[in-house]
């Protein structure tokens, strides 16, 4: 990964807009682009755009869309703006997070209207942190169908998608201006590309276990259940641009995969009642603190290992989740009728998963939060049958990256943007704060998506003013 010089380079093509990686981010801001009326390309590393689109539940929050105003749900921008900010314990900048929550619901009817892509909202449970019920969503609540969806609306815009196109270097001249990129095809042919403006989507660097160690050192031995491409081109080519970087130290955990499978196991299930136990039968945190901070949390036990418990109301819930079918049919989910067998299947002690189910059900009829900090409901308390899954903490994507503006262009250290860079996704800075506890639900795709549409509008008004 290089910048090099522009100085009496001539390309083999030119187009007006180049967009790095084909994520939701990538194609989201290519389609952006093409409805500003400019030609885009979009170069994707990969034989097969995948990305770590495909790896989630394909779930973006947004307030004020025609499917929440159809549901009767009362929300606005500022109450997502305010859970956001609150989840990050004050740390991201407020007129950020308004940014997103302000354009998150005209994106989503944007991508259905002109797009035709489909999305339902999710409702029966409420994500923690969320105040409202805002997930829109596919039906299969998949990532890849997500993706296959964005996929298919490039495909009929006629923009053109390169695959087997690794990014390697950007062209840049004196005053900061990309003017071109150079790639790389699956066999080592090099091929140059001029453009009039610049998407990085490209997400990331949870792949890359040097950057992961060096700033993110708490979650570098836990498993890698992202996207290994996601390996900070975009960072380590913004930075020898002089762009500013910020909440390098934030991602988005899991302390919830099924192991050793590798599938996530819906936090849905906590939402219901369920709690997480470790290897001597012993719950250590507030599960309703959310996913992502359970990552270390989880990994930080013994054997770096877990089990989420759960009942029938968590498993009618997490049957909406494509994954959650596949854990069951790979035969991760054990059942039990009684305390007894949920230990013998397990291979926990009894006596201390008695003792964690009594001091629960103590606290639910006091009415008052458990030793965690955990309020508990007479309605939550676990029924037989119960169900359990062996789970580990896992990094899924990273969260810090380039600072970018309202129009998601890239900012320089002084607070002035590059002349024609824009970024989106895992590659610009996100609104969940320095560290994990920050990440709210769905955090991930709203800043793709809704940045990758601002970075695709600003393209395309740059590459028009040539």
């Amino acid at each position: 990964m290089a910048v090099l010089s522009a100085s009496g380079v001539e390309f083999d093509f030119e187009v007006p807009v180049v967009v790095i990686g084909a994520g939701a981010c990538g194609l989201v801001a290519a389609l952006a682009a093409h409805d500003e009326g400019q030609e885009v390309l979009v170069l994707e590393r990969d034989e097969n755009p995948t990305g770590s689109t495909s790896l989630s539940a394909g779930l973006i929050p947004a307030p004020c869309t025609r499917l929440q105003k159809q549901a009767g749900i009362d929300d606005s921008a500022e109450l997502f703006a305010a859970d956001l900010v609150a989840k990050t314990h004050d740390h991201t900048p407020h007129d950020q997070a308004l940014v997103l929550a302000r354009n998150a619901g005209p994106m989503i009817d944007w991508l259905m209207d002109a797009h035709n892509i489909e999305f339902e909202l999710v409702t029966g449970f409420l994500y923690p942190g969320h105040s409202r019920l805002r997930m829109h969503g596919p039906k299969s609540r998949t990532g890849a169908d997500l993706e296959q969806a964005l996929l298919a609306a490039v495909s009929n815009a006629g923009i053109d998608l390169v695959t087997g196109a690794s990014a390697e270097d950007l062209y840049v001249d004196g005053s900061g201006r990309v003017t071109g990129v150079r790639f790389r095809r699956p066999d080592g042919a090099l091929e140059t590309l001029g453009c009039q403006s610049l998407v990085l989507a490209c997400s990331g660097f949870a792949g890359d276990a040097e950057m992961v160690r060096q700033y993110i050192p708490e979650i570098a031995d836990a498993e890698c259940c992202g996207h290994l491409s996601n390996t900070g081109d975009a960072v380590k080519w913004g930075l020898e641009l002089g762009a500013a970087v910020a909440d390098m130290s934030a991602y988005q955990g899991h302390g919830s995969v099924a192991h050793p499978h590798s599938l996530p196991l819906t936090w849905a299930v906590i939402t219901k009642g369920g709690v997480l136990l470790n290897t001597d039968g012993r719950r250590f945190s507030n599960e309703m603190r959310g996913y992502s901070e359970h990552g270390s949390e989880v990994a930080a036990q013994p054997g770096h290992v877990a089990w989420d418990i759960f009942d029938a109301a968590g498993e009618e819930a997490a049957m909406g989740f494509y994954d959650y079918r596949e854990i069951r049919k790979l035969g991760a989910v054990k059942t039990a009728n009684t305390l007894e067998e949920l230990a013998a299947v397990t291979g926990l002690p009894f006596d201390a998963v008695k003792a964690e189910f009594d001091a629960i059900e103590a606290a639910a009829r006091s009415g008052q939060p458990d030793r965690l900090g955990r309020q508990f409901s007479e309605e939550q308390l676990l029924k037989p049958p119960f169900y359990a899954v062996k789970v580990n903490g896992a990094l899924f994507h990273t969260q810090g990256g380039l600072v970018v503006d309202a129009e998601a262009r890239v900012l320089r250290d002084d607070g002035t943007p590059l002349p024609n860079l824009m970024a989106g996704g895992g590659a610009a800075r996100g609104v969940s704060g320095d560290s994990n506890y920050g990440y709210l639900s769905g955090n991930g795709l709203l800043a793709a998506t809704t940045f990758g549409r601002l970075a695709g509008i600003s393209a395309a008004r740059i590459a028009a003013q040539g």
